[in-house]
């Protein structure tokens, strides 16, 4: 790391420019080819699946996407004769718009189902050629001006549908630069000087910047989901920031020490460098953990999300030495450079509040460490009533077409017709034909369904469907319970006796088979996780403690977090005045992501704060002193860093995205109990308790454990010392504390 960073300090304007070089070269790369995002929800092998597939084959026009066009009067009914001369020229405009395959409306002989009971609603379906992922905003965008041509005093014309969702007004980069603002006033205040503060944001932009142009490319290579740079974006720059403040902070502490620019910014890559990129490489292990999941859809996620760590890492210990060799002393203030000048250089020693507050913990281990636990337990709570579910357009905010649509429909045809669900099956011979023309009456006495339509059969004969419409929403929980009642025990009552295998599918049934399956692989995944984490900090660390304590803080930081997501978003507390819809369920693939990065995220403050405690431990063997002297020195550094993530997590919820909105919230509170009451409060108290034991572990397994170390070389000699002190010894030297910290 020292010799890496030397290289890029000698060098710094090569540096520069190859990292200017391959921005610019990827951004004109991803420009060129375009960008190629797939929503793929599909699970190989459930039920759903098979449906989708069936109804492709046997009815090849139904494969593309299906949205609504919805008018409702004030005055009069929709069957008037003028509302239905505007309504099918419409319509019939619509038709011959490009990317649009067929349009049906309500006036046919096939139509009468599609107005409302009082006459007032009325509702056509647009099939899209392609499914929604690959039509162009611009062909959305045509239907949504043709429709909206229509409206006139007394009628009113609203759109739904995936594809119509595309044109809903986007807020642009406002979320970034809000976050991004608000970073760089607390990076001001934090230093004092405008280039040091403004060197870890430039270093995140363009290692952010580069990963964005970069995952457009990866969609041309693998399914990556429309979300997946939006949310690299939003990791990337919180996690990018916090990297290049750790290190920046460390070179003006070198500085202040007398130390010149080129070793100040060797120093600081050779130490913290080394924990940034650990603390990198164990979020990449969390986000890459989802590939064990085998779905396709969060392959893309993962590897995303990983490019832009790993590039954001990259670029903190190269680009960002660089930067500091070409600011040299200007990384002080003007106050601290004439402080150095008048009294030479001098030690840093934590005083003020962070050394009172260090103090403190470790007077009140007991009162305090309870304390914490109450508060995350406590938020913890919502987190056992968490439903994974379908979010519909019924989520999107007030002002939206696609919510006013929903409205409209469920008010005039009930809740159900948003999302219908879609029996198909292959037909063999005359006795499955008479039991599907049957099959309407036995659905239409079940419970649960509010409407069927009658069996629609191929141009063959050998595959057939009809459409079942529940009497309550997508995403409601009674409409789970139909989907299940329906595949448990009506229809393998109807197939008895037949060759018959009717599977249903519709969005509904496809969102609660892919939330079976993560939760089905939810253990697996988060044991792995875990797993992993834990071994790379017991070789770091050389301690059984230090993992299995991090390890039970990240389970605690991510569950409280889900507490919040499900009262903010399932419970619909405050989402509404934030723009983001009334309360809904949580999408199923959020909490294998959340998981993930939350995880990853967590582990960077255990990395940071434990490191500087495990140096200090490795120079004195005094346990308390270490914890105190390490709490002090890096609370700061760390409630700063918070605050920057914090800041630009909350920040993307300006997006005005429902599943980014559930990110930022998600991260921004992880983020906030990690860093004021798990690693300032409870971490500490814990290992005041446990004493030397927290750095113990059996002789058998440090000599078989690898060397990979966070501290520099110079600490090697002494962890070599203590690992041949018994704890015994330890105990001892553990109560010979001297309080050398002022407060």
């Amino acid at each position: 790391m020292a010799a890496l960073a030397r290289w890029c300090v000698r060098h710094r304007l090569i540096t520069v420019l190859l990292w200017l070089l391959a921005f610019g070269g990827v951004s004109a790369a991803a420009a060129a080819a375009g960008s190629a995002y797939s929503n793929d929800y599909e699970v190989p092998g459930t039920e759903s699946g098979r449906a989708t597939r069936l109804l492709e084959e046997g009815f090849p026009g139904l494969g593309g996407d299906s949205d609504t066009v919805v008018w409702h009067t004030t005055d009069g009914t929709v069957r008037s004769h003028a509302v239905r001369r505007t309504m099918t020229r419409t319509l019939d405009r619509i038709a011959d718009l490009p990317g649009v395959a067929s349009v049906s409306g309500p006036y046919g002989r096939h139509g009468a189902h599609r107005i409302s009971a009082d006459g007032h609603t009325a509702y056509g379906t647009v099939t899209f050629a392609q499914q929604a992922e690959h039509i162009g905003k611009s062909e959305a965008e045509a239907v949504v001006r043709t429709a909206r041509a229509a409206e006139r005093d007394g009628l009113r014309v609203e759109l739904g549908g995936s594809a119509i969702g595309l044109t809903e007004s986007a807020r642009g980069h406002t979320a970034e630069v809000v976050g991004v603002a608000v970073a760089a006033v607390v990076l001001f205040l934090a230093f004092g000087s405008l280039a040091a503060s403004l060197l870890p944001i430039a270093t995140a932009l363009v290692g952010v910047g580069t990963a964005y142009a970069g995952i457009g490319l990866l969609g041309h290579a693998m399914t990556v989901a429309d979300f997946a740079p939006m949310l690299g974006l939003l990791i990337g720059l919180g996690v990018g920031i916090d990297y290049a403040l750790f290190i920046v902070t460390r070179h003006r502490r070198g500085l202040k020490r007398g130390l010149s620019v080129t070793e100040a910014a060797t120093n600081a890559v050779a130490t913290t460098g080394r924990a940034v990129v650990f603390a990198g490489a164990t979020v990449c292990i969390a986000l890459l953990g989802m590939l064990i999941l085998r779905l396709g859809f969060l392959d893309g996620v993962a590897v995303a999300a990983s490019l832009t760590v790993v590039l954001t890492v990259a670029a903190s210990v190269t680009l960002l030495p660089a930067l500091l060799a070409c600011i040299g002393p200007r990384a002080l203030s003007r106050r601290e450079r004439r402080r150095l000048a008048r009294r030479g250089p001098r030690p840093e020693l934590p005083t003020g509040l962070a050394a009172r507050w260090s103090a403190f913990v470790e007077r009140r281990p007991k009162l305090l460490g309870s304390l914490a636990v109450a508060v995350i337990a406590l938020l913890a709570l919502p987190t056992l009533s968490l439903h994974l579910g379908t979010s519909d357009q019924g989520d999107d905010p007030r002002s939206s077409t696609t919510r006013q649509a929903y409205d409209l429909l469920a008010q005039g045809f009930g809740p159900g017709v948003n999302g219908p669900l879609t029996l198909v099956t292959r037909v063999d011979g005359g006795d499955d034909k008479l039991v599907l023309d049957g099959l309407d009456t036995t659905l239409r006495s079940t419970r649960g369904v509010a409407q069927v339509t009658p069996v629609t059969y191929d141009s063959g004969g050998d595959t057939a469907y009809l459409t079942v419409v529940p009497d309550s929403a997508p995403q409601s929980q009674r409409t789970s319970d139909l989907v299940d009642r329906l595949r448990t025990e009506v229809l393998p009552r109807a197939e008895t006796g037949t060759s018959l295998d009717v599977h249903v599918g519709g969005v509904t049934a496809s969102y609660d088979d892919f939330a079976d399956v993560i939760v089905g692989k939810l253990p697996l995944f988060i044991g792995v996780v875990i797993g992993l984490g834990c071994l790379l900090l017991l070789v770091a660390f050389r301690s059984l403690g230090i993992p299995l304590k991090a390890a039970a803080m990240n389970i605690a930081a991510v569950a409280a977090a889900f507490g919040i997501v499900v009262a903010v978003f399932q419970w619909g507390w405050g989402s509404e005045p934030l723009g983001l819809g009334r309360e809904g369920p949580i999408e199923p693939f959020l909490p294998v992501i959340m998981v993930s990065v939350l995880f990853g995220l967590s582990m960077d403050y255990q990395v940071f704060l434990v490191s500087r405690m495990y140096e200090e431990w490795l120079e004195t063997g005094d346990n308390r002193r270490a914890v105190r002297v390490g709490l002090a020195e890096t609370s700061r550094v760390i409630n700063s860093a918070a605050v920057i993530m914090i800041s630009v997590f909350l920040a993307f919820v300006l997006s005005g995205d429902r599943v980014i909105a559930m990110f930022g919230i998600a991260l921004a509170s992880a983020v906030a109990l990690d860093a004021f009451v798990l690693r300032t409060l409870l971490v500490p108290a814990l290992m005041h308790l446990l004493g030397a034991a927290n750095w113990w572990l059996p002789g058998w397994l440090e000599r078989r454990l690898p060397r990979i170390s966070i501290e520099p070389p110079e600490c090697r000699a002494a962890h070599e010392r203590l690992s041949r002190v018994s704890m015994e010894e330890l105990r001892e030297e553990q109560q010979r504390d001297v309080r050398d910290i002022p407060g």
